[in-house]
């Protein structure tokens, strides 16, 4: 998911920094307002009184529209300097990394940014001077949020490791949790073997069994040997048994088998109490762990601002879902215009997803819509979405999709605790000054 929508944070960031028009950049920073000071210095970057009153301000107006509380003045202000901090350690960083941002890329951001205000360029332009910042100064704070995202997005994903046998282990649990789901048509060859057999009666019925394998092996039909020299039920069916639950086989044969593939023969003679087998899976049917409905969706995504709260974005999705159900405007068009994800050219298209791609909210939003149904606005930590089912498909994966799932799944489970850590480096490397307000 984080690989999907790396272009969406990034495009993103630049609304946020959009409603902060006051905030210092690396290389003219705004003065301080009067009566204004320095609440702390982290690395070179400024956190003023004036920002912090500001952000306690914005978190305190998102909390009374989800009915929370905030703490105590004095922990509260901590925690939003602290995260104000954490933002600065973060841009510090990303200017140290080496990492640049074309002007193209800030020209698409500062359009965006436009668009979302239903402004014009020129009428952006004017709106910036009446906060006091002319466009070069708000393209270079385009240009470090846009630096942070790509650090982020680029070292965070480096430090999630995810190894083969993470991925074993997930698929077997899929595979524990829906076994009887799982399918197998088995073909056996048997040679029977008496009751109390003796030691040369063993030894003549393994010999046969192993000539019945050497011709398969040479490249004789498994059947047609079958139906030649196999003493079970089902030779007459080229020693077939038919799709079986895998609770309905022996143990020992679903363990022969499942690691098989569809068409291998087993490596090794298998001896039962019923006799020496020779065994092929010929079909292995993989239920619903194994085959996934997918889904063609498209999506328009918006991100809160300080000057476009959640509800404000909300509300625009909601009018935009009433356009394209009156039939006045088309969902592609409106992505086009207005998504902040780099899916908008392609109108929101996110091609065939299977599940587990997205984030467990998207998800929630997008599973229930009818094919053309569009959602209420979601909210994930990408944004809010707008999201219309276009298609959906069941299909079966083979073993690489298999596994690409599982890796996709991990991947997200990983996520967060990654980040976290990530960010706790970052913090912990930067030098951080507190200055107390003056007397």
């Amino acid at each position: 998911m984080a690989a999907l929508w790396s272009l969406t944070a990034a495009l993103s960031a630049s609304l946020a920094c959009a409603s902060a028009l006051a905030q210092a950049t690396p290389n003219a920073p705004l003065p301080l307002r009067p009566g204004d000071h320095i609440a702390a210095v982290v690395n070179q970057e400024l956190v003023t009184a004036y920002e912090l009153t500001q952000r306690m301000a914005q978190a305190r107006e998102d909390a009374r529209r989800r009915n929370q509380r905030t703490p105590a003045e004095a922990e509260f202000r901590t925690m939003i300097l602290e995260s104000l901090i954490e933002e600065r350690a973060m841009l510090s960083h990303a200017r140290d990394s080496g990492i640049r941002i074309d002007e193209a890329e800030i020209d698409r951001a500062v359009q965006v940014v436009a668009s979302q205000n239903q402004l014009t360029l020129v009428q952006l332009r004017a709106r910036l001077a009446q906060d006091g910042m002319d466009l070069p100064r708000f393209r270079a704070n385009i240009r470090d949020q846009l630096l942070i995202e790509r650090v982020r997005e680029r070292e965070v994903a480096q430090r999630i490791r995810i190894t083969d046998g993470e991925i074993d282990a997930f698929i077997e649990q899929q595979r524990g949790a829906a076994a009887g789901e799982v399918q197998y048509n088995v073909a056996q060859i048997l040679i029977k073997l008496p009751e109390n057999p003796s030691e040369a009666a063993v030894a003549e019925r393994r010999a046969r069994a192993e000539q019945a394998m050497a011709r398969v092996r040479a490249g004789e039909d498994f059947g047609a040997v079958a139906r030649q020299v196999s003493e079970d039920d089902n030779r007459e069916r080229g020693g077939e048994i038919g799709l079986r639950p895998a609770d309905r086989l022996p143990d020992i044969f679903l363990e022969t088998v499942r690691p098989l593939q569809a068409g291998q023969v087993a490596p090794a003679l298998l001896r039962t109490g019923a006799g020496f087998h020779v065994l092929k899976l010929i079909e292995r049917a993989e239920g619903g762990a194994f085959r996934v409905q997918q889904t063609r969706s498209r999506h328009i995504l918006l991100r809160p601002s300080e000057q476009l709260p959640e509800a404000a974005v909300r509300a625009r999705l909601s009018e935009f879902k009433r356009q394209i159900e009156a039939g006045t405007r088309r969902f592609e068009d409106l992505a086009r215009e207005h998504s902040l994800d780099g899916s908008a050219p392609a109108g929101g298209d996110l091609g065939w997803t299977s599940p587990g791609q997205f984030v467990p909210e998207f998800e929630a939003g997008m599973n229930p819509l009818p094919i053309g149904g569009v959602s209420d606005p979601v909210t994930t930590r990408f944004g809010v979405h707008l999201i219309q089912v276009l298609e959906r498909r069941s299909t079966a994966l083979d073993a690489k999709q298999l596994r690409e799932q599982a890796r996709a799944a991990l991947r997200e489970r990983k996520f967060e605790d990654a980040y976290a850590e990530w960010l706790r480096e970052v913090r912990g490397r930067a030098y951080v000054e507190f200055r107390e307000p003056p007397q």
